[in-house]
């Protein structure tokens, strides 16, 4: 992936097209282009163009009109200049539907508002962002795996396993997290829980770069720099305002202009802002998105213990570099990282939608199957939904306990009354692992103990 051209600056495009700029506002003054947010690096090639209006021209009308609906920013780029924002139609729109959509929104299903079955909603989450978003900085092993162990509560075998599960109890101490303000200390706790065994350095988990270290740089497969962070010196101060901004109420002193900032635009804001400064030797990704989930939680965003946005980055990660490259090339503009990111926000919260009204479907024909098992409680039918889907997948006591979030008792005789309905079967491991497996005609056995019953 190149670097993408940068524009001409504002003033320079100001006075080279100050003769025409009547026409050129009148034609080409508008902030997006068909709606899309577009950068000068796609602009200056397209065609067709207003009438009349060269490539620099219309670009100077589309810069303008996005200039004069900007609002400043705490985050100053490496040369000092603030970032900006701007909230095009698109954005509004995004907004509105993140509001409805992850802060409460009304028939959402029973899966996540029943304490009895919110907990294995909440760690089947988990498990599915912290592998994904540790696969996008380069963990290899695959999903159906790394599931396995952290249910299992198996030991990681590698390097990439390791930062998986890190990832995993990142995720679930942001979770502990979202009832207090953070800080600078919670900031380096969560990239050491990121990089815990991981590093070449282990001395540089939860540790900002140090002056006398090689910065660290974002690189294409070419070798081209494609981000050069801000310098270590700037590191413990640049954090302090970062935790500043990630605690400021959302109705006062929130901008350098003191206006009200959206709660949802603040937490992708600190995503960005952790990224661009990349304090930390690796994991910054990681930890950038896990303080992006915080603040969500920590504005009341109680969706977000369900939705995995990492999913959808990895599915396209020149997009998302394509994000911070065209906020970082046009004068700071952060509004394409915001684009990108309300979109990415929208598609998960819609995934979601699809995945509980597939639980929903599972459960209820499960449920259908054992409607007058009335010894089947919500964990053992749960299990068995996934077992139909799952023929030969095994079950241990802790990997139940994990999925549940019950104790070692309450799982063990969740399957083991399972085993004795010949709903799985039972073999032993060694002289004191039980494991259980869910045997191919699963759904044949059901019907069969519907039968008898």
């Amino acid at each position: 992936m190149k670097r993408p051209v940068a524009p001409p600056p504002l003033e320079e495009l100001l006075e080279q097209h100050k003769q025409r700029l009547p026409e050129v506002l009148r034609l080409g003054g508008q902030p997006t282009v068909d709606g899309h947010y577009i950068h000068w690096d796609k602009l200056r090639r397209k065609i067709p163009r207003p009438a009349d209006l060269s490539a620099g021209e219309w670009w100077t009308g589309i810069r303008l009109a996005r200039f004069t609906q900007s609002r400043s920013l705490p985050l100053r780029g490496t040369g000092g200049r603030p970032f900006l924002y701007m909230l095009p139609d698109r954005v509004h729109e995004a907004l509105h539907r993140i509001d409805r959509g992850a802060s409460g929104r009304i028939g959402v299903t029973e899966a996540v508002t029943n304490p009895a079955t919110r907990d294995r909603f909440i760690v089947n989450s988990l498990i599915r962002e912290a592998i994904t978003s540790s696969q996008l900085e380069g963990a290899t092993t695959t999903r159906a795996a790394a599931a396995k162990m952290i249910r299992a509560g198996r030991r990681p075998r590698n390097r990439s396993e390791r930062m998986i599960l890190n990832n995993y109890r990142a995720m679930r101490e942001v979770r502990e997290m979202k009832d207090r303000p953070l800080t600078a200390e919670a900031v380096l706790a969560l990239h050491r829980a990121v990089t815990d065994g991981t590093l070449d350095d282990p001395a540089a988990a939860g540790r900002l770069q140090l002056p006398a270290e090689d910065r660290v740089e974002v690189w294409d497969a070419d070798g081209q720099v494609l981000h050069r962070p801000p310098p270590a010196e700037q590191l413990p101060e640049r954090l302090r305002a970062m935790v500043e901004f990630a605690n400021a109420e959302d109705g006062a002193q929130t901008t350098q202009d003191d206006r009200f900032l959206h709660p949802v635009i603040r937490a992708i804001m600190l995503h960005f802002w952790l990224a661009y400064d990349h304090p930390f030797a690796d994991g910054n990704g990681r930890t950038a998105r896990a303080l992006f989930y915080w603040a969500m939680l920590r504005r009341g965003y109680w969706m977000f213990e369900f939705l995995s946005i990492s999913r959808f980055l990895k599915a396209a990660p020149v997009q998302y570099a394509q994000a911070f490259l065209h906020a970082e090339t046009d004068g700071s503009d952060a509004t394409y990282f915001i684009v990108h990111q309300v979109d990415i926000i929208l598609r998960a919260l819609d995934a979601l939608d699809r995945y509980l009204q597939l639980k929903a479907a599972q459960a209820a024909r499960i449920d259908h199957l054992l409607r007058e098992r009335t010894d089947l409680n919500h964990r053992q039918l749960a299990l068995l939904a996934h077992a139909v889907r799952h023929p030969d997948w095994e079950y241990t006591t802790r990997s139940h306990m994990t999925s549940h979030a019950v104790v070692y008792a309450t799982a063990r005789a969740d399957l083991f009354r399972l085993a004795e309905l010949s709903l799985l079967d039972r073999q032993k491991r060694g002289r004191k692992l039980n494991v259980f497996q869910a045997p191919p005609d699963l759904e044949a056995r059901i019907r069969r103990l519907r039968s008898a019953h």
